[in-house]
């Protein structure tokens, strides 16, 4: 009877320390190595967990890092959170969550784990207008905010892995006619970083033929490399009806040609007075670099063609004496002064 007892004990402790823990659902079931958002790693204070396929974060990190304000309940375990005019409330356990009073079913709920609220990244993160992505091979998590792909491509242009033409083996593919990008930063003048719509991250040709991006600061940067191009050929001599196939002489119309030609890829026709139907008519007053300013002259209503070059100066060529120079745009050229245009 002793022998029966002792038998019988043994097993019912074998059994209590072999039976898996209450939280055991929640234990990482393979490991998480990284999660990354718009390619930044995230800190997060504790290891993701994997459950049943579904990653899960730490709650204020997820929300935070993609823009979302939340307030927390403690008494209900209820979160809520906004970004803009998106509402979600979200009770820690339920399968299910409000979006701007729109039921979402979640396939693994949040749960509170070691002191830390953890939210399924996934559901989160779309819910929030994310989308997520994830790389089996490295075991890594990506994120990519929801973005604006509202510039929009006007001539077939390579996506590079880097702001270089020269590299053909950097070419990633070509992106076509009426494709939507997102610009990251702008690099320099002549190249823009950008994520396409299917999250492939690259380098395009700033030059405005080939998307219809604009921003001051782009065009400050494109008018400064202008100039820097234009200064390579002060004092080149002035010759009237300049061959345009050759730089050791200019006249007004050529010199201004050529620069947005080679600079920015902008093509003008070989007179000035039909350059000054080109591109967009600006004021006097509203001028910035690389603009083109026309003037009467020769009897012509429009004979005369100069780029400013901001701080009240234009560069151009008319001299023989002088050939291209710097200039101010003093009363005496204001007074000759018809129209300016932006080609840019």
């Amino acid at each position: 009877m002793r022998i029966h007892k002792k038998a019988t004990l043994l097993v019912l402790l074998t059994s209590i320390l072999y039976t898996a823990p209450a939280h055991a659902a929640v234990t990482p079931q393979n490991q998480v190595t990284g999660v990354f958002l718009d390619d930044r790693q995230l800190e997060l204070e504790v290891q993701p967990l994997l459950i049943n396929g579904t990653t899960l974060i730490p709650m204020r990190k997820l929300f935070e890092e993609q823009g979302a304000k939340i307030s927390w309940n403690n008494d209900t375990k209820t979160v809520k959170a906004t970004k803009g005019a998106l509402v979600l409330t979200y009770q820690i356990g339920d399968l299910t969550a409000n979006k701007n009073g729109q039921a979402l079913s979640l396939t693994v709920p949040g749960q509170v784990v070691g002191g830390n609220t953890m939210m399924p990244l996934r559901f989160v993160s779309e819910a929030l207008g994310s989308t997520v992505k994830w790389e089996a091979n490295t075991r890594t998590v990506r994120i990519y905010s929801a973005l604006n792909y509202d510039t929009t491509i006007r001539y077939g242009v390579n996506l590079r892995s880097s702001p270089n033409s020269s590299d053909q083996s950097g070419v990633q593919q070509m992106l076509s006619v009426g494709d939507k990008v997102h610009i990251v930063r702008e690099v320099d003048a002549l190249w823009l970083e950008v994520r396409t719509q299917d999250n492939k991250t690259g380098y395009i040709s700033a030059k405005p033929k080939y998307s219809d991006y604009t921003s001051e600061s782009l065009a400050e940067k494109q008018g400064s490399a202008l100039l820097a191009y234009g200064e390579k050929y002060l004092g080149t001599p002035y010759e009237f009806g300049a061959a345009t196939n050759q730089t050791s002489t200019f006249d007004c119309s050529s010199f201004v040609a050529h620069l947005l030609e080679n600079v920015l890829s902008v093509d003008l026709p070989r007179a000035s007075y039909n350059q000054a139907k080109e591109g967009k008519e600006v004021g006097i007053n509203e001028l910035r670099k690389g603009d083109l300013l026309f003037f009467s002259a020769r009897g012509l209503d429009i004979g005369h063609v100069a780029m400013y070059a901001g701080n009240n100066q234009i560069l151009h060529t008319y001299s023989k004496e002088q050939g291209v120079h710097y200039e101010a745009l003093s009363e005496k050229w204001k007074k000759r002064f018809v129209t300016a245009r932006r080609m840019f």
